[in-house]
């Protein structure tokens, strides 16, 4: 039976352990396309337990859009801001703290906007944003493809002596995204909603970078987070602003809303696991000593830092998803127009983000040796890519089949899809993980993929268990206004100063002017920074 009770510590609950499954499987395939992982499941999750059964039938569309929200931030390198944090320098640890914050308030905030849309979006205008976000995904693979025939220097740890390097950022397949959107746009003659949204976001994307670019280039002002690494972290503020500005042009606050509360808690969440690892690295293998006796106790510190920045992340996500919950009105998905979406969105749950972070383990086994790097003469790849493609081909069909008539195996209601799809994400991601680890499994991965383990099965009981549908209350007295938006605002700068201030006080009560190890040593400012400062004579593409 429906309750009217909001199950808000039910959702923080599922998310945070979502998020964090799905942040610490992110460590070990990285980038773009492992920060899917958690933005899926996180997705998923929230709209299941929020108990609108209404957002139900959308379930394949939050975990769709809440992956590309997600995507974005993975662009950006952070690994140098967090060894500012560990210098033993109080400015540099200062402004280590503070750039986590940044980069974690970025990263939330497009989570939180993908993850808000479906519930804020009528069907017509969400099934318009496909064509224009198919487009770019088309025009992505194309270049993916292109790109290494011209420019052989242009991947892994050579790509600085690439023609088309640029402060190692992204900005080719920001280009190509705004000249395909363009193009797209000439073809049909009109500029739709989704379309303007791309364009916001890559055009606020290129304002902030030739900012940076000029401050660098011409005023000879130093404008880079951490040099010489890379400042995707500036294209990422612009397309935030871009992004922020669009839905607020659409008068849409509840979904800046979400990019607000999610953000913020983004931000203190990168920046407080950071300082909470020190601690751990500090105090806890003394802990565990004295309880437990010898031992290293001894693990893999980083992806604890990545699995309690994801459980923090999650936390963010549920309050986002809590407040909308009882404050949009309900959406209808009656007439189904455009029902080809329906399957294009779970099919990029189930099988495009699982597949290009799992085809990862391919090269990790040859590596460790745990597979040849032929078999019967063709690359062990390929045969991968094979098997993934009649997968796929048989899962799509069978999707298809279902919108004509229904396989008896898929459950009737709403519900039981969405925690199917849940699932099915869950162990995919999880096995895979697994597998990318084995060739050489360590007693220090028995901590981290113990945990992902044990929580994937704590989620599996809690996915089926908890979800039930709430009434909703009155939602013309819970409107979202730019007075609570404002609100938002203040809180979460104020929480940036506390933070900083915070964290940088408690690393210097731990390990006062001393360098605390677990990274590398990197000093941002004085005569004794390490890093480099930016060439403003080097020509840029």
């Amino acid at each position: 039976m429906p309750t009217a009770k909001l199950p808000l510590f039910r959702m923080i609950i599922l998310c945070a352990l979502s998020l964090s499954i799905g942040w610490g499987i992110r460590g070990n395939f990285g980038h773009e396309y492992g920060a899917m992982i958690p933005g899926a499941l996180t997705a998923i999750a929230a709209v299941l337990i929020s108990g609108r059964d209404d957002w139900w039938p959308r379930v394949g569309y939050f975990g769709m859009f809440g992956a590309l929200g997600w995507s974005f931030g993975g662009s950006i390198s952070y690994m140098m801001v967090i060894s500012y944090t560990h210098s033993g320098h109080l400015p540099t640890q200062a402004y280590g703290y503070a750039c986590l914050f940044l980069i974690g308030f970025l990263w939330a905030a497009l989570g939180g906007a993908g993850t808000a849309l479906p519930a804020c979006l009528d069907r017509e205008r969400l099934t318009s944003l496909f064509v224009p976000v198919l487009t770019v995904c088309a025009t992505w693979y194309v270049k993916d493809l292109v790109i290494p025939l011209i420019d052989h220097a242009g991947y892994g740890d050579k790509r600085h002596l690439s023609k088309l390097y640029w402060y190692d950022t992204s900005w080719l397949a920001v280009l190509t995204a705004l000249v395909a959107v363009l193009l797209l746009a000439a073809i049909r003659r009109r500029v739709c909603w989704g379309t303007s949204l791309i364009l916001h976001m890559t055009i606020g994307w290129w304002a902030a970078f030739l900012f940076m670019v000029f401050m660098v280039d011409v005023l000879g002002i130093e404008f880079r987070m951490t040099p010489p690494r890379g400042d995707n972290w500036v294209g990422a503020l612009g397309m935030t602003a871009g992004t922020l500005l669009f839905f607020m042009r659409q008068r849409m606050l509840p979904v800046v809303q979400a990019m607000l509360i999610a953000g913020f808690v983004g931000g203190f969440g990168f920046a407080a696991a950071t300082f909470f690892k020190l601690a751990e690295v500090k105090y806890l293998p003394l802990v565990l000593t004295e309880l437990f006796g010898g031992g290293s106790w001894q693990t893999n510190w980083h992806s604890v830092l990545e699995q309690t920045y994801g459980l923090i992340n999650g936390i963010g996500i549920a309050l986002a998803m809590g407040f909308l919950s009882r404050r949009v009105p309900r959406v209808v998905d009656e007439p189904r127009t455009r029902r080809w979406t329906e399957i294009i969105a779970v099919a990029f749950v189930v099988l495009l983000i699982t597949y290009l972070n799992v085809i990862k383990d391919v090269p990790n086994w040859i590596q460790q040796h745990a597979v040849p790097e032929r078999l019967y003469g063709w690359a062990t790849v390929y045969w991968f890519n094979v098997g993934y493609a009649l997968l796929a081909v048989a899962v799509i069909g069978l999707l298809a089949r279902h919108l004509c008539t229904r396989i008896p195996l898929l459950p009737e209601s709403a519900l039981g899809k969405g925690q199917l799809l849940y699932l099915i994400l869950l162990w995919w991601v999880v096995v895979g993980n697994l597998m990318h680890a084995i060739p050489s499994f360590a007693e220090q991965r028995l901590i981290t993929e113990g945990v992902i383990h044990v929580n994937a099965v704590i989620c599996t009981v809690l996915i089926l268990l908890w979800p039930r549908p709430t009434r909703l209350p009155d939602l013309a007295e819970r409107a979202i206004t730019g007075r609570s938006l404002m609100w938002t605002t203040v809180v979460g700068l104020a929480a940036l100063l506390a933070t900083v201030a915070l964290a940088s006080y408690g690393t210097r009560a731990m390990f006062g002017d001393q360098f605390a190890g677990q990274g590398g040593y990197h000093i941002r400012f004085g005569p004794n920074a390490e890093g480099g400062k930016p060439d403003i004579n080097k020509k840029h593409p």
